[in-house]
């Protein structure tokens, strides 16, 4: 009941501002929108890193895939005694649906990922009874960075032949051909 008299009062004075703001007034016009930034909240992560395991991927219902794995995000600097430090976060990532079928196909441990989304933290009760929470990232867009396997050196996949490796990049333009181009440059 509470929470419904504080919207309310919040719409009157969103309308006041709007009415002021129509009336003409920078001043207005800028508290309008400080007023609308405030009432917004953001969740939203950016992460570049590389993959800790293999991806583990589960099929649910009506064949909806979900990829659960690991990515390490690292972070060097100089201490005051001259040593460099090297600080790694361990990320829990959660893909669903298309995306995570891509995934199985595609993402093995140690390649590098640009994964944006947003977090989540839920809880469940262990064995023992005691509520265990976690905190996960919900990936909405991913990006593979590094370019082709069997050029990494750190993928399992580098006796790849280049036959194969032009086979399985098919829908990618073939920019390895030698045409003679009219470009004046």
């Amino acid at each position: 009941m509470r929470n419904e008299g504080f919207k309310a009062q919040n719409r009157v004075v969103h309308d006041f501002l709007k009415y002021l703001a129509l009336r003409g007034g920078n001043f207005v016009n800028s508290l309008l929108f400080n007023f609308k930034t405030l009432a917004m909240s953001v969740n939203k992560v950016i992460l570049v890193g590389n993959v800790g395991k293999d991806p583990e991927v589960r099929y649910l219902d009506k064949d909806v895939a979900v990829a659960n794995f690991s990515l390490a995000t690292s972070e060097s600097y100089t201490a005051k005694n001259g040593e460099k430090v090297t600080t790694t976060e361990w990320h829990n990532i959660v893909i669903w649906r298309g995306l995570a079928k891509v995934v199985e196909q595609y993402v093995k441990k140690g390649d590098r990922l640009y994964i944006e989304g947003r977090i989540r933290t839920r809880s469940w009760e262990d064995k023992e009874g005691n509520k265990r929470y976690t905190t996960e990232i919900y990936g909405d867009n991913m990006e593979m960075l590094g370019g082709p396997r069997n050029q990494g050196g750190n993928n399992d996949n580098q006796h790849a032949s280049p036959q194969n490796e032009k086979e399985n990049r098919a829908s990618e333009p073939d920019f390895e051909q030698n045409e003679e181009d009219d470009l004046p440059f």
